[in-house]
């Protein structure tokens, strides 16, 4: 069993799953004049829900709590704040998933008390309603048990996150401070269930090296610290 459970989203999911959840909105009677996204994981399915809702406006709000992949932070952050005026408009925020709900909960209440709307709701990909502190007004798909989804926009991101932890966490239990590649796919495989694309692995450990974490020699990384 992967130490850390990881569901691998495709391109085709993302549209089937924005088109579905378009389709809970509009069966509500809600119709948004304006979309704000959760930057950055909500700029996607807020840009489909746009198209599938026809819906020209679109602005977007950064609130982020995690700062590594499937590791939460202490505490949500409102980042760049901005007033708009979005009196006698509905508003629809929308993020691609709701873990804590926290990041959401502070964006909510921000958009609600300086930009004013009408009204506003919540509209999500997945709700994971096991840890969520927040029920979304419109979600796609209810989640009862934790499990990390991987987006194909923070795929990167991802892989050089869960390496990195992977390796520092490998070291600590075997000693072992030098692996090959070929080492490391296999590593990541049973760590996390899951696998990517080559270039994934390779761009992740090129990173790894140039942010002085790793070095390489030949085909094999050694961990420096």
């Amino acid at each position: 069993m992967p130490r850390v459970p990881v569901k691998l989203v495709s391109w085709e999911e993302v549209v089937e799953w924005s088109r579905g959840l378009a389709r809970v909105i509009k069966q509500s009677g809600y119709k948004p004049t304006v979309v704000i996204a959760v930057a950055r994981g909500g700029y996607v399915p807020a840009r489909l829900l746009c198209d599938f809702l026809g819906v020209e406006n679109l602005l977007s709000i950064q609130s982020q709590h995690w700062t590594e992949a499937a590791k939460a932070s202490e505490k949500a952050v409102l980042k760049f704040p901005y007033r708009v005026d979005l009196r006698g408009h509905r508003a629809l925020l929308v993020d691609d998933i709701v873990d804590t709900g926290e990041t959401l909960i502070l964006a909510r209440d921000y958009v609600a008390r300086e930009w004013g709307p009408e009204e506003l709701r919540i509209a999500t990909l997945q709700w994971i309603s096991s840890v969520a502190k927040l029920k979304p007004d419109f979600y796609y798909m209810e989640v009862k048990d934790w499990v990390w989804f991987q987006y194909p926009w923070t795929r990167l991101e991802d892989v050089t996150q869960f390496i990195r932890r992977m390796l520092q966490e490998h070291s600590r239990e075997t000693g072992q401070r030098e692996w090959s590649y070929e080492e490391i796919k296999r590593l990541f495989k049973e760590w996390y269930g899951i696998e990517v694309e080559e270039f994934y692995y390779q761009d992740a450990l090129e990173m790894l090296v140039e942010s002085g974490l790793l070095e390489k020699t030949g085909d094999r990384y050694r961990l420096r610290t």
